[in-house]
């Protein structure tokens, strides 16, 4: 029993379809652009809040590459190591478990332009699954080099 070569067609125009959909779902699950705006914040103001003697300063993990955090990372942030790996969500998750529920924490990468990050929504994403309610992801629209260090925003080197 043969099927009619039209019918044929559409059957595998429609797998390739839902091979497409499939595909491009899964790889948006890791942009950083889909994190909301007010879950964002700016190195400017990130910086103001660090400089501050007033303001509860964050935990800030840098969730990026060990080559880029050796190169230049923010004074005082922790190296948890990509979490686009379950090792490194694992690394993330076993950091943060005994702190409280509220703490101020700042996630950042900064290894690619934002639209490509692999690390930062998997990370806002563990985090918010964990209960944590005070997480910001700094946003870096390039990389870390171009919008932070180049502008002159402090930075701290090596581990």
């Amino acid at each position: 029993m043969s099927l009619p070569i039209k019918f044929r067609l559409i059957l595998l125009v429609l797998m390739f379809g839902i091979v497409a959909i499939a595909l491009t779902s899964g790889a948006l699950a890791y942009q950083a652009s889909l994190i909301p705006a007010l879950r964002l914040i700016n190195p400017d103001d990130l910086v103001k809040i660090l400089q501050s003697a007033k303001s509860e300063k964050p935990l800030m993990i840098q969730v990026g590459s060990h080559v880029l955090y050796t190169q230049a990372h923010i004074p005082g942030s922790e190296y948890i190591g990509p979490v686009s790996s379950e090792s490194g969500l694992q690394s993330l998750r076993k950091r943060v478990e005994p702190l409280p529920r509220k703490r101020f924490i700042v996630l950042y990468c900064g290894c690619c332009p934002w639209s490509h990050c692999p690390n930062v929504k998997p990370a806002d994403d563990a985090l918010r699954a964990m209960g944590f309610t005070n997480v910001k992801v700094l946003y870096i629209p390039g990389n870390f080099g171009m919008d932070w260090v180049e502008k002159g925003l402090p930075v701290a080197k090596g581990d």
